[in-house]
């Protein structure tokens, strides 16, 4: 009797959406905030950076991040002309490595994989560049199915190719497209045939490169979508839509999800458009009024992530200056210019971890909301091209991509 239910436990644990604590198991992670549930961090770094622990080759060319759940490490990356994802041990040795279509590979818009694949369960979710979605058997790598929604749905490529990652709600697994007919789709997670379809604005419809974000708005769980030139927010279980928000830069690329908190919308993107804050309200039919706040210039994140701590968003601009900027009235806190270059972010513990998109620095940054502070840094010892993979800290460990390397850092404290 007692192995029978030890049996039936190490089931459940592998075939439910069970998140662990020392679980990232989605871009952003679960709450798609991109801050980190770890405790007990290093709050400095010796001058030489934290102890590194591993670094992995075997990846592939690629942009994508990573995630981590129940003991696994996944990643995606250029192999020759495919796509592949890759499942690692927690001492970064290959586990399976599986095959998700044709490779991006075109030199001139950057190739290599963007989206990081996606763990729910047992079952683990990529899309590639060229639209091709996927799902694996986590434990083994096996395709489970297929499909290119792109071709499917008759899509254009954005320029620089699909830069999202998949989300799980529920039964559901949900993927931009970018088409007359649907800017994003809600898929049976174990099936992968069309549930929803969720409407693009019309003469809105091409697809930006962000990962959809979800949120929970007056007792309503919605749906917020970022075409190229608009921001539509849906309810994520009917797809109806709820209301749509201009948002569009000099370059139509939206790459920057939005950031959510009681009843405040905080939005960002790149090429010197700046951000903007709105605040919602629900209307008598269940549509929501979203009324513009304020709009600043200078906060032009382009794709390297924002995050919320306390009542300041914190970023980099598009021309590499590192901001604080109050989430509710736009007023800046500071700006700062450490190494002259836009850098990837992440939360966890009281501070920031930043990868620098070109010369592979390292930087522990405390979110102090009226002046840069620097607690930490270090430069990667081999880095090739651009990093724009956010940084990862879960179970202690840190973990960062640059290129073809996965790197393993012991952030622990002591």
């Amino acid at each position: 009797m007692l192995r029978q239910f030890a049996c039936t436990l190490v089931f459940a644990l592998f075939s439910t959406s069970i998140i662990l604590a020392a679980d990232w198991p989605v871009f952003h992670g679960p709450k798609g905030d991109n801050k980190s549930t770890d405790t007990g961090l290093l709050k400095s770094w010796p001058a030489d950076g934290p102890k590194l622990l591993w670094k992995a080759d075997f990846i592939g060319f690629g942009y994508s991040g990573v995630t981590v759940a129940n003991g696994r490490i996944y990643t995606a990356g250029n192999d020759g002309n495919r796509s592949m994802v890759f499942c690692i041990d927690m001492n970064g040795n290959k586990i399976w490595e599986s095959a998700n279509g044709p490779a991006h590979a075109a030199e001139r818009t950057y190739p290599g994989t963007r989206g990081t694949p996606t763990v729910d369960g047992d079952l683990v979710f990529d899309v590639s560049p060229l639209g091709n979605v996927a799902a694996f058997n986590a434990q083994t790598g096996n395709q489970i199915w297929s499909r290119n929604l792109m071709t499917e749905y008759n899509a254009p490529q954005p320029r620089w190719f699909l830069g999202h990652s998949t989300v799980v709600e529920g039964d559901h697994l949900i993927c931009m497209v970018g088409s007359e007919r649907a800017l994003a789709v809600a898929l049976n997670k174990r099936t992968g045939e069309t549930v929803l379809e969720f409407q693009p604005t019309p003469e809105h419809t091409l697809s930006s490169y962000a990962t959809p974000y979800l949120f929970d708005f007056e007792g309503t769980r919605v749906l917020a979508a970022l075409s190229s030139t608009t921001l539509e927010i849906y309810d994520v279980k009917t797809a109806r839509k709820l209301v749509s928000i201009p948002w569009q830069n000099n370059r139509t690329v939206n790459a920057v999800a939005p950031i959510y908190r009681n009843g405040h919308l905080f939005l960002s993107t790149g090429y010197g458009y700046g951000a903007e804050g709105y605040r919602l309200a629900k209307n008598a039919d269940g549509t929501i009024t979203a009324t513009k706040l304020w709009h600043i210039e200078p906060f032009d994140n382009q794709h390297h992530g924002i995050v919320l701590v306390g009542n300041h968003v914190y970023g980099t601009t598009h021309n590499g200056n590192w901001m604080a900027v109050n989430f509710l009235t736009g007023a800046v806190g500071y700006t700062a210019r450490p190494i002259g270059e836009a850098a990837s972010i992440h939360y966890a513990d009281g501070l920031i971890y930043a990868l620098s998109q070109d010369s592979a620095t390292v930087i522990l940054w405390e979110p102090n909301p009226v002046e840069f502070i620097s607690v930490g840094r270090f430069i990667l010892p081999e880095a090739d091209g651009k990093a724009w993979a956010h940084p990862v800290v879960i179970g202690g460990k840190l973990y960062l991509r640059h290129a073809q390397y996965l790197y393993c850092f012991d952030v622990k404290g002591p």
